[in-house]
């Protein structure tokens, strides 16, 4: 593994141990060339994806990058660390085990929000937002209508105030 600092390509595994409940192994690592430490993991993947967009152009499956963007969605929400990496390894999983290795863009995205919506309204709202291009104040109040079919029919949960 090279060493992010200086390039020096032979580095030291210092410890070893499971990740993410044993989807992966963190492995500290020391560089003999200038002293520096890092962590690096090791995950299992079972094939290499690669997403298909709408435009029909073809692009590696990135993990780092649907992790950011869950991550963006998920800021300053009250979801734990390790809820996020289990909701992403449970993601990654489910792409792969689906048994083609081409993955339309619109399947990612509905996966990640269905995931999403299990463990944070919120961050399914903000993903929604991006994913599904909200030009404006209407499309999200006709989204989040959707999520509350009470609204349509007139009749209050309990959550609102009479009058309000």
């Amino acid at each position: 593994m090279r060493c992010p600092f200086c390039g020096n390509i032979e580095t030291q595994v210092k410890d070893s141990r499971p990740a993410e409940e044993h989807v992966s192994i963190r492995r500290r690592r020391f560089c003999p060339a200038c002293g520096g430490r890092f962590t690096t993991y090791e995950r299992v993947q079972l094939r290499d994806l690669v997403v298909v967009k709408t435009n029909g152009r073809r692009e590696d499956f990135d993990r780092d990058k649907l992790e950011r963007s869950i991550r963006i969605a998920l800021q300053k929400r009250p979801v734990e660390p390790d809820r996020i990496e289990q909701m992403i390894s449970g993601i990654v999983r489910r792409l792969e085990s689906m048994g083609d290795t081409d993955i339309p863009s619109k399947t990612v995205g509905e996966i990640v929000m269905e995931s999403l919506a299990r463990i944070d309204t919120v961050a399914y709202v903000r993903f929604a937002s991006v994913y599904k291009n909200f030009q404006a104040a209407d499309d999200f109040d006709k989204f989040v209508s959707e999520l509350r079919p009470d609204a349509a029919t007139g009749t209050t949960t309990g959550a609102e105030k009479p009058g309000a």
